[in-house]
């Protein structure tokens, strides 16, 4: 049942927290939530502690160096914190996810905290409860560390620019993009500002920012996790989930945010499907006896970056010394005839009916409100006023029932069953990450059509960097609820591989 909504001003930027009660000084730089168990299991680290020193990091690192990542820190970390920690002394036990910091992209309801979806004309509305993933989390034991900014209204995939926070910026050049939209939360997880992260994505905004950020991403089937108090782009594409530095961590919180949820029919499709736990896929050989298909569509694009596609083919060849079986190239007919026209603008649609569902209390009622205001970034005026020009009702159904996406998505189960492949792999962008402000120069993002507009699972993981420095992303895609295969070949190829490191901006403080 849902609160009553507050209107109140918050704090957006600094941290309200510095010169109160003792430093931290824990070392957190790449830290797991396992050995953050560990650590509190041996009387080594408290949840205060470690909740303290990531604030301490965002206070030192966020806004002085630019990186621009958090909207807001949480009040209520820290008297969280102890209350775990109170919690564990008393019954010796950890929940799944106990005093775990995590960073929560901003189009999430959080009950005690505003959330904006990047829109300043939202600026102040605190929900009136969490959504279904903020609340599994923190039924876990996770405390909701801070709030990151986003490419408002989730519009953009190439960049994180929104009204009520400005530009976020990538920790591994600072005059590059961590692409969109989940672009604050990918910032903050791999600069080890929190643990691990929340975003969405609609089209391209989990995957696209965990491959510019070196981090890995999961796009799980539609209908394993809940869409509910997730402020909507297209609900018919919408997924949120995990963003962490590991596949065990990004699995970590899968396991407590997947499953059925009333409040979204969808997750009905879960419920014979999902396993006990996804943590026994967490599997070193996990790649023997994997058929793995190269999808040659996106690298044979001419504007396809040469570092990129060497480092592609290097996964392709361990991915084969890892035990899988390649079969190359995967391809399907028809492809860009399957995918034209497949994206349905809903946004009026589904966001109207997101502020119905508020009641009485909701900030808006309508999208013409929203543009009235004149409070959103320059870069969006034009998406906003196609968004308002859109046929309401929509002219599509959900992917599970839109004849094109049906026919895209049986096209690549047949072509699947015909190769017996148990996945297939390409490049989760085909260039580095642009400058920001540039717009011009080839993107390369790979995200818009398999998933979403399959229902299929897409993974990202760290693929490895180019010369200069930059990340790159392998996504790695399966059938409907194939995430225990997916996790199998993305942790073995992790294990194998090795490629995630920090950015050297933002080293462990003093």
């Amino acid at each position: 049942m849902r609160r009553e909504i507050v209107l109140t001003g918050i704090l957006l930027v600094g941290l309200p927290f510095s010169g109160c009660g003792k430093k931290a000084s824990f070392p957190v730089v790449e830290i797991t939530i396992a050995e953050v168990h560990q650590a509190m299991k041996e009387g080594k680290l408290t949840a205060e502690q470690l909740v303290r020193t990531y604030l301490e990091r965002i206070e030192t690192y966020d806004k002085k160096t630019g990186l621009n990542a958090i909207v807001m820190v949480n009040p209520n970390a820290i008297k969280r914190a102890r209350e775990l920690d109170d919690e564990l002394r008393r019954t010796g036990k950890l929940r799944p996810l106990h005093g775990i910091p995590i960073i929560v992209k901003d189009n999430y309801e959080t009950y005690d905290m505003q959330t904006t979806a990047g829109s300043a004309a939202l600026k102040g509305f605190v929900p009136p409860d969490d959504a279904y993933q903020v609340r599994k989390l923190r039924e876990a034991g996770a405390i909701i560390l801070a709030k990151s900014n986003m490419a408002e209204w989730a519009f953009s995939p190439y960049q994180t620019v929104s009204s009520i926070a400005g530009t976020t910026r990538n920790p591994y050049d600072l005059s590059r993009v961590p692409a969109g939209s989940s672009g604050g939360t990918a910032a903050a997880v791999a600069a080890n500002l929190g643990l691990v992260g929340l975003g969405t994505d609609t089209g391209n905004s989990i995957r696209g920012p965990s491959s510019h950020c070196s981090l890995v991403g999961i796009r799980s089937t539609m209908g394993l996790t809940s869409r509910d108090g997730i402020i909507p782009l297209y609900l018919r594409n919408d997924i949120g989930g995990p963003m962490a530095r590991t596949v065990e961590d990004a699995v970590r919180v899968l396991d407590v945010i997947a499953g059925y949820d009333p409040a979204d029919p969808i997750t009905q499709l879960c419920i014979e499907k999902k396993p006990p736990s996804y943590l026994p896929f967490l599997k070193k050989d996990g790649l023997k006896g994997k058929r793995i298909g190269v999808f040659r569509y996106y690298t044979n694009q001419p504007t396809t970056d040469p570092e990129i596609l060497q480092l592609f083919e290097q996964a392709i060849e361990d991915l084969q010394k890892g035990g899988a079986e390649i079969v190359d190239p995967f391809e399907i007919p028809n492809f860009e005839k399957l995918t034209e026209n497949i994206w349905c603008n809903t946004f009026r649609h589904d966001l109207e009916g997101y502020f119905a569902s508020l009641g009485e209390k909701a900030p808006f009622r309508t999208l013409e409100e929203i543009i009235r205001t004149g409070k959103y970034a320059p870069y969006i005026k034009e998406r906003l006023k196609r968004a308002l020009l859109a046929p309401d009702p929509p002219p599509c159904k959900d992917i599970y029932h839109d004849p094109r996406n049906i026919a895209l998505r049986e096209a690549f189960e047949k072509a699947m069953d015909r190769l017996q492949l148990d996945a297939f792999v390409y490049p989760t962008w085909s260039n580095p990450p642009r400058k920001i402000g540039d717009l011009k120069s080839p993107a390369g993002d790979n995200s818009q059509l398999i998933p979403p507009h399959t229902g299929f699972p897409g993974f990202t993981v760290p693929m490895g960097f180019t010369k200069s420095g930059l990340p790159a992303g392998l996504q790695i895609v399966g059938r409907l609820f194939s995430e225990p295969t997916l996790i199998e070949i993305a942790y073995a190829y992790e294990q194998a591989t090795r490629h995630r490191k920090p950015p050297e901006r933002f080293p462990e403080l003093p």
